[in-house]
């Protein structure tokens, strides 16, 4: 399975960029997996920013609670990650994640910089 993300770039403060992020699997397998987005900022760890299982359900970490939207279309094998109100400290890597039976797969990552 590949995952190719892409919408990331210069943001300013308080934009809202979208990003997606599209599988190679085929619908099925997609459709039953979990779907996430992490991001990694300069000098930190990789850290988990939203997920969203096959039925729907939601997650967010807190940093993120309120401005970020995760949402999937299983039709076109894409997850997305809507993310309002940006602040400079939400410059990351992000990356997009399946978690398909256990098994994890990566995106190259899209980097964001939020800088006016």
């Amino acid at each position: 399975v590949q995952l190719q993300a892409c919408g990331g770039g210069l943001v300013q403060p308080g934009g809202y960029p979208r990003l997606s992020c599209t599988a190679s699997a085929s619908g099925n397998i997609f459709s039953t997996a979990l779907m996430g987005w992490y991001r990694q900022a300069p000098g930190k760890q990789r850290e988990l920013v939203a997920r969203i299982t096959m039925g729907g359900g939601t997650y967010y970490a807190s940093p993120v609670k309120g401005r970020f939207t995760i949402s999937r279309d299983n039709a076109l094998s894409t997850v997305y990650l809507q993310l309002n109100s940006m602040k400079p400290e939400d410059t990351a890597v992000y990356y997009c994640n399946m978690d398909y039976y256990a098994r994890n797969y990566w995106g190259k990552g899209t980097l964001v910089t939020v800088s006016s």
